[in-house]
Parts: structure tokens; C-alpha cells; sequence
């Protein structure tokens, strides 16, 4: 079944406008307009990839094409688009405006979801969706909570019995839309003091979501795909680095290999049993596609003297492709070999692969 495979970056900050017509901010564009060839890694060979300039990503790819030994791929662009011979269409996400460009640029409408459907997922992308979730993997060995919202008095009774909280706007792109506070931020009279990025928040998309805070030591996650006949596939592990919130990179290393990292910090039955509970239990109504889940491992004091390593589960879901379904797709043969896969920003957006460390 042929395929048009797209790279759109921008998916996340367009759920949040929610808006058919929409101008991402200058980073994002570039990002697409730069990388937008990396479906090209998982796209079968008759497939296409639609991209901002189609000779420009053929020259990006060719080098680690031959690198890695893919077959060609068939790069198009915009102007091409009414006149492709294809049955599906795979974005890295779906959102209102990207459906709103493919309309306007010839796609068939066949191809692509009605608003009732876009509407459906985008609540589903809400980060209320990881709340609900999460509360479906709590066993022994788990930590997480995540409360939703609707006014600032929430927020500060919140951190009242918290202490320390993240607070976070329902969508958002990575690194963004994420704020910390501790009781400073607490009046005598026990209000929140004053802060606009919160009640613009709410004011925006309708609340926040507040969870503790937790003293990180590692970021990783689970990969899965949710097929047409409901059933959800685990794709893999995806073991990352974030700086701010924002991504790094991630290790290229076989399941195997990942799995023998994570076992460093928590039994490997635990890791098992939340990845069943997830296949079991998380809700996606008719939403077909991969989705990632971004967990941590955190300690369960502030110190690390006399603490415990404990599983945060279910951080955040993530109802899109995610980079570490990129990773997946350069996954090595080999349990020895170790690569690590970073993004780097000079004048342009580059994709590098290197040895790890």
C-alpha cells in the first residue's frame, strides 16, 4: 500500500493554537524544512515523502543512505501532491492545520481524517490522557500523580501539599510549556502569587495539569503502534537525553541492550509489567498510529542518602511518532555496538550519528 510519509515537526504547538490556519513560529518550519526527509528511514521503497524541497532532502539523506544501506526514496514536494498515486497518509502527527495545507495543496480528501475525528484526538494528545493512564500502572515500585486544574486556587493547593510542583500547559512541545514552582511562590494567605503564564494557560486551553515534583535520574521511554484492528504493538524501548525538557538525542543500541541499561536501576520484571499494563489498558478510541510513553526513574528522596530508585511510568504520552521511533529505525544487529543520535543546530538543523561515549 503505497504511503505519503510527513515530517511535521510543528504538531503539537498547531494542537495547542487549534486553529485550520496556522503560521508555526521560525524554529519549527526550519526544523521541517531541514529534516523533513526522516521518514524516509522507516518509508517502504514504493512509498513517498513529502518534503519542502525535494532536491535539497535527496542530498541531505544520500550520504547516510549510503551509510546505511537503505534503498532510494521518493522525495515530493507540495506542487506534486494531486498528482500521487496513494492510499494512506502517515504524518509524524495529525492536527487541523496540517489537514488544512494537504486539502489546499490537492491532496485527495479521502486520504485524510474528517474534523470530528482530528477533534477526538486532539483531546486524546491532552495531557489529561496521561493522567488517566497513569493512574491504570500504579504497582509496587511506581511513583506519579497528576492533577488537572481549572484556576489558580487548584494550583496553589497544589503546591501547598506538594511543596514542589511542575506545572503544565495541556499542549505542548517538547521543552515548552513546562514551568516549576516551590512555596516561595506561596503568600501568607496561602495564594499563589501572581503569575500570568498560568492564568493564560487556563484562559487558553482550559486548565493545567500540576504534578510533584520528582528528583529525576534518568529519561527513557516505550515506543508502541496501534494497528487498524485496535491491537497495540511494543515497538521497543527509547533511552534519551533532554536538557530543559527540551531533546538531545538517543542511544542506538539492540532491545537487549537497553534493556541490560535499564536493569542498572530497576528490575526488569517491573519494566515487563508496565508494558503489559499499557498494551492492556491505555484508551485511544479509533486512533491508529504510534504513540511513545516518556517515563524516569526517579529517587524518592531529594537526597540520595538511605533513598530508593523508583519508576515514574507514564510522564507524558505522547500520541504522534516521537524521535525515539526514529532511533528504532537505526537500531543496530549488533548487542556490542553503541551509537547515540543527535540533533544538532549550526546554520542549519543536521541528523548525527556517532559512537557512544
Amino acid at each position: 500500500m503505497k504511503t505519503l510519509h510527513i515530517f511535521n515537526p510543528e504538531h503539537e504547538i498547531a494542537l495547542a493554537a487549534n486553529l485550520a490556519h496556522f503560521t508555526p513560529p521560525h524554529a519549527a518550519r526550519q526544523l521541517k524544512a531541514d529534516l523533513g526527509w526522516l521518514p524516509a528511514l522507516w518509508a517502504d521503497t514504493d512509498d513517498y515523502v513529502l518534503v519542502e524541497h525535494a532536491e535539497a532532502s535527496r542530498k541531505n539523506y544520500e550520504r547516510l543512505r549510503r551509510r546505511l544501506g537503505r534503498p532510494f526514496t521518493m522525495f515530493v514536494d507540495r506542487s506534486e501532491l494531486s498528482h500521487l498515486d496513494v492510499q494512506q497518509v502517515k504524518p509524524w502527527g495529525w492536527d487541523a492545520a496540517l489537514v488544512t495545507d494537504l486539502c489546499r495543496w490537492g491532496l485527495p480528501v479521502r486520504l485524510l481524517p474528517e474534523t470530528s475525528r482530528l477533534d477526538g484526538w486532539r483531546q486524546l494528545a491532552h495531557r489529561r490522557t496521561s493522567a488517566r493512564l497513569l493512574s491504570s500502572l500504579r504497582l509496587e515500585g511506581t511513583v506519579g500523580e497528576a492533577v488537572e486544574c481549572s484556576d489558580v486556587e487548584q494550583v496553589a493547593a497544589c503546591l501547598s501539599h506538594w511543596q514542589r510542583v511542575v506545572v503544565k500547559a495541556p499542549w505542548s512541545s517538547s521543552g515548552r510549556g513546562v514551568r516549576f514552582y516551590d512555596t516561595e511562590r506561596l503568600g501568607g494567605d496561602g495564594k499563589l502569587m501572581v503569575d500570568n503564564w498560568i492564568r493564560n494557560v487556563i484562559k487558553q486551553q482550559g486548565s493545567v495539569m500540576v504534578e510533584p515534583y520528582y528528583n529525576k535520574v534518568k529519561d527513557f521511554g516505550m515506543e508502541f503502534e496501534r494497528l487498524a484492528n485496535g491491537l497495540v504493538c511494543y515497538q521497543g524501548l527509547s533511552l534519551f537525553h533532554t536538557k530543559n525538557g527540551a531533546y538531545i538525542g538517543n542511544l542506538l543500541a539492540t532491545e537487549e541492550a537497553k534493556r541490560a541499561l535499564i536493569a542498572r536501576y530497576l528490575p526488569l520484571e517491573l519494566l515487563d509489567n508496565i508494558k503489559q499494563r499499557i498494551i492492556d489498558n491505555v484508551q485511544l478510541d479509533d486512533y491508529q498510529g504510534p504513540f511513545g510513553i516518556d517515563m524516569m526513574i526517579v529517587n524518592s528522596q531529594l537526597s540520595t542518602v538511605n533513598s530508593k530508585l523508583l519508576l515514574h511510568p507514564c510522564v507524558e504520552l505522547n500520541l504522534r511518532r516521537t524521535m525515539g521511533h526514529v532511533a528504532l529505525s537505526l537500531t543496530p544487529t549488533d548487542d556490542d555496538i553503541r551509537k547515540v543520535m543527535h540533533i544538532e543546530l549550526t546554520d542549519h538543523y543536521k541528523l548525527h550519528i556517532r559512537k557512544a561515549q
